[in-house]
């Protein structure tokens, strides 16, 4: 009866368990591990800053090598955040998706990839030009750029404009901007293949944008609390180093830079090597849904119990190999939620301490009830 009013309590808070075995282990969670992108963070991505010799040229671009969709009624863009940010942008300038598809025709792409970290779109104007434009991680884009648009002209990438553009991508990363490059590239023909081998090459960089994703207001405090309750928060992104450090010290996650690896880092470290250095590590940068698993497999062999949040399918095992798997219940794929032992519903990382005070109260009440039944029914057996 205890166990069955908890769990009622926390769906009511926005949490609901799958597993009731999971209240007893959600009350015992020592290390929660979260994604940032909405569930510290808001997922309202707004554009805030260019660096760009054109910015109309850009925003086309951003806008345009998206999959985000113009909602005249709505007046705003309906898909992923990310990209319905950089749709609400050029609209904003006057360029309104629907009208830039018509000049400029999708006529092939390569979608987004997790890997790769860039997307690509090509498109054949109404004077049968075909222009490619490719959008990704900066770090990224840049290794397919062999020029760069500078004062209206085309210029080879040399280091000196290559180090010009990191050190913007820094600047803007810094500030706990979520930083996106777009590059072009002109055709004679239709390219023979849409492979993204064959397409992401030789391209010419075109600009930054630069976007905000505001931290959750209740957030802050969720930590501390977490913190108190001698539970430890680790943050996972697929972030920049250097905007998930600034979030991260904004948040109170960490205290240091040198708390902060990339996955690129975590893969040059034995399994051996990352369970000493484990308890160093508050924040993942550039993390594949394949790093999660290890994240966790380390602090499971320091004898840790393990929350692990995740929303899309690779995320799967890492919910799975966790003590506590927890789903996004907004953002969340179908296959995230089955994997899960517990679903949040607002996608909030201070749910999930509202869960964990709960499981706690309700361990509490049945080890209070067991020993109240105890007592009374020896000290009933005694007395016959």
């Amino acid at each position: 009866i205890v166990l069955s009013i908890g769990v009622t309590n926390m769906s009511k808070r926005n949490a609901i368990i799958r597993k009731l075995t999971a209240v007893e282990t959600l009350g015992c969670t020592q290390i929660i591990c979260s994604d940032k992108t909405g569930t510290l963070t808001q997922n309202k991505m707004t554009v805030v800053e260019h660096v760009a010799d054109d910015e109309k040229a850009l925003e086309t671009a951003m806008a345009l090598c998206s999959d985000a969709e113009y909602d005249a009624d709505a007046g705003e863009a309906v898909g992923e955040p990310t990209e319905c940010a950089l749709v609400n942008d050029a609209a904003k300038n006057g360029m309104i998706k629907t009208q830039l598809k018509e000049e400029y025709v999708r006529v092939g792409e390569a979608p987004f990839d997790s890997l790769r970290k860039m997307m690509s779109t090509v498109h054949e104007t109404k004077e049968h030009e075909i222009i490619q434009f490719t959008k990704g991680a900066p770090d990224e884009v840049l290794k397919c750029c062999t020029h760069a648009m500078v004062n209206g002209q085309k210029v080879p990438m040399t280091e000196e404009v290559r180090t010009a553009i990191l050190k913007s991508n820094k600047s803007m990363a810094d500030r706990a901007l979520r930083v996106l490059c777009v590059a072009c590239r002109q055709w004679d023909k239709m390219p023979e293949s849409t492979e993204p081998e064959f397409l992401e090459q030789d391209l010419t960089y075109l600009g930054l944008s630069g976007m905000i994703d505001p931290v959750r207001p209740e957030v802050k405090a969720a930590i501390v609390e977490c913190r108190e309750a001698g539970i430890r928060p680790i943050m996972i992104t697929g972030d920049h180093k250097d905007t998930a450090v600034a979030i991260g010290m904004e948040l109170g996650i960490l205290t240091d830079p040198s708390q902060a690896i990339t996955g690129a880092q975590l893969n040059e470290i034995s399994d051996e090597d990352f369970e000493k250095k484990v308890e160093e590590i508050s924040v993942y940068a550039r993390v594949q849904p394949e790093h999660k698993v290890r994240i966790v497999n380390a602090w499971k062999k320091k004898g840790m119990i393990t929350a692990m949040t995740g929303d899309g399918v690779n995320d799967a095992p890492a919910l799975k190999q966790a003590d506590i798997g927890i789903a996004m219940g907004i953002t969340g794929t179908e296959v995230s939620k089955d994997a899960a032992s517990m679903i949040l519903t607002d996608d909030n990382f201070a749910t999930i301490v509202k869960a964990v005070a709960n499981g706690r109260n309700v361990y509490t009440n049945i080890k209070n009830s067991i020993q109240f039944l105890l007592s009374g029914n020896l000290a009933g057996i005694l007395v016959v």
